[in-house]
């Protein structure tokens, strides 16, 4: 397994591979050319940014049954997708800032796909080949606006509502990970990423049909059951296998 992230150092943002307690700064973001400078810094050294910057960030709903149940939802037979805006992006130890402290604002841990060149038209079986690498991600929900606006791209899109990081991971197998979210210590949700219905080959393949994936663009893959609300002072930390987890502070704007 391969790590790669962005980190900044005093005003310098750069992108980098982790290699133990190491960082190699990388030419170019390594999702368009994996390019070592030559350059190392020290990983306790630098602070850990967002890993990516996509183009488009797509999220996937209703993709673990029991997910679906909890929501009172029923299948639809393909993949549910929808846009989040980049913006909404988080890294790592970033503080997840309540948009309407009075609405319900839910967590939702889930299994992150990078995208590694660009696709449109893929056959599920070639969908790999389009994947660079993996991440953990949280999709944090107002389901006050949820509800009343029948739509999910605001509700889910406020700055700070996709928490995402610390890495990206290539060369690794993702089809029985387990996935975990834990709120101040207490586990809330708890699956393997072998029980979605659509696994990222197919969910690649899906998005693809309809618009072409860029290189850097992430796709979120649903979340399981145990999703609850967020409230200020939280402290999240969504973990999957293991992975560095991502650690996440709760604040009311």
């Amino acid at each position: 397994m391969r790590t790669f992230g962005g980190f900044r150092s005093g005003d310098k943002f750069f992108y980098g591979e982790v290699r133990g307690d190491e960082v190699h700064v990388l030419a170019k973001p390594y999702w368009i050319d994996v390019e070592p400078t030559g350059e190392v810094r020290k990983l306790a050294e630098v602070v850990v940014g967002l890993p990516v910057a996509p183009s488009k960030l797509i999220a996937v709903g209703l993709n673990y049954a029991d997910h679906i149940a909890e929501m009172k939802r029923t299948p639809l037979g393909t993949p549910l997708i929808w846009f989040k805006a980049p913006t909404s992006l988080l890294p790592h130890n970033g503080t997840i800032e309540i948009a309407f402290p009075d609405h319900q604002t839910d967590y939702e841990t889930e299994l992150g796909i990078v995208i590694g060149q660009a696709a449109k038209s893929v056959p599920v079986e070639k969908a790999n080949d389009f994947i660079f690498g993996y991440t953990v991600g949280l999709d944090i929900s107002d389901r006050d606006l949820q509800k009343s606006e029948k739509q999910f791209g605001r509700c889910k899109s406020f700055d700070t509502y996709t928490p995402i990081g610390p890495f990206v991971y290539a060369d690794v197998d993702v089809r029985d990970l387990s996935l975990e979210l834990r709120q101040n210590g207490e586990v809330r949700q708890k699956a393997r990423t072998s029980q979605m219905i659509y696994p990222p080959a197919e969910i690649v393949s899906f998005a693809s049909q309809s618009l072409t994936l860029s290189p850097g663009d992430v796709i979120l893959t649903g979340t399981p059951s145990g999703v609850g609300p967020i409230r200020a002072d939280d402290q999240l930390e969504a973990r999957i296998d293991d992975w560095p987890p991502l650690r996440n502070r709760v604040t009311a704007r």
